[in-house]
């Protein structure tokens, strides 16, 4: 019998589905002594979500008995990808499970930016009938700007389309035809990016390279005006890995009035200090990490890794393996 640590939490229907195929599911959190002292080397497979990490000191301690390591969820910047293919280990994600609830969120943040919904219903439980301080702006006409264009990018552009926007994108590894299929005009670069568009929505994983790359300079770049030269101010949201956008910079430039708003969902540091100088500024509304947190999008991500976890132990790669270049 395969054994299957559940360390985060899954749906019920998903733990189900891999009991009814064989395997024994231990559901329960691990505390990082136990991981580092062994203790997934008693499974063959272990799902985590985002709070657990699996490291290389963690990896290498669960050898040889671990055989494959599984994030219910898309990102996997807390699993050492490089130690996990060292140690011949597939590393599976679900991509795709919850790419709906991300794209409404991301909408419901713009929008919720654009009308001051987050602050008109503050002033409103506080007794105050702030109508005349709370005229917005639309979305129709303006330009959005995506950064990265995957799955969830797309989606959020055939929302803005359909709301009328003009919608461009950077993204360095996108092939030009789906551009062209979606009708986005693509720049070379993410500062040609940023001067041409008020409205900025992040969309790519957190690396290296993407670290603060929304930045003071780069937020500096913002027009502030729409195409018909109308002041629509620049809007920032984020819904994909705290940290791409520098939180220090994005408060500086709400001080100064350059930003007119921004919306995260993630955080650099989670969770976030609600005492924070940036979630207390009335230009800044924010969510505690829940793109993925819906009913629809949770039994999703439980079934594809499920499923995704039962292939890898029957000896095959699947199709959502990370590091499927890197393994023998």
């Amino acid at each position: 019998m395969r054994r299957v640590a559940v360390t985060d939490g899954m749906a019920d229907e998903a733990v189900e589905r891999l009991e009814q195929a064989g395997c024994e599911v231990v559901r329960q959190f691990i505390e990082l002594q136990d991981l580092l002292d062994g203790a997934l080397a008693e499974f063959d497979a272990v799902i985590v979500r985002s709070a657990t990490k699996i490291t290389k000191e963690i990896l290498e301690a669960s050898t040889p008995g671990l055989k494959v390591v599984a994030r219910a969820g898309v990102g996997v910047d807390n699993i050492d990808i490089d130690a996990a293919s060292q140690l011949e280990i597939p590393v599976v994600n679900a991509p795709r499970a919850s790419t709906q609830s991300v794209v409404e969120l991301t909408v419901a943040h713009l929008l919720g930016s654009l009308r001051y919904i987050p602050t008109a219903d503050r002033t409103l439980r506080s007794g105050a009938w702030a109508k005349k301080e709370l005229t917005g702006t639309e979305l129709y006409g303006k330009r959005l700007g995506l950064i990265g264009f995957g799955r969830i990018a797309q989606g959020v552009a055939r929302v803005a389309q359909a709301f009328g926007m003009e919608v461009h994108s950077y993204d360095p590894y996108l092939p030009d035809a789906v551009a062209k299929k979606f009708d986005v005009s693509m720049h070379k670069s993410v500062d040609s990016l940023f001067k041409r568009c008020t409205h900025i929505s992040i969309h790519c994983n957190l690396t290296d390279e993407t670290r603060h790359l929304v930045d003071s300079e780069r937020i500096s770049m913002m027009p502030g005006k729409d195409p018909n030269n109308l002041p629509c101010g620049n809007h920032i949201v984020n819904c994909a890995r705290g940290g791409i956008v520098d939180e220090t910079a994005a408060l500086q430039a709400l001080e100064n009035g350059h930003l007119s708003s921004l919306a995260l969902d993630v955080f650099e540091n989670e969770p976030v200090d609600a005492s924070s100088s940036l979630l207390q500024h009335p230009h800044f509304h924010g969510t505690p990490h829940i793109g993925a947190a819906t009913i629809e999008a949770q039994r999703r991500v439980g079934l594809d890794i499920a499923d995704a976890v039962l292939v890898a132990l029957s000896g095959t790669l699947p199709e959502t393996t990370v590091n499927r270049s890197s393994l023998p």
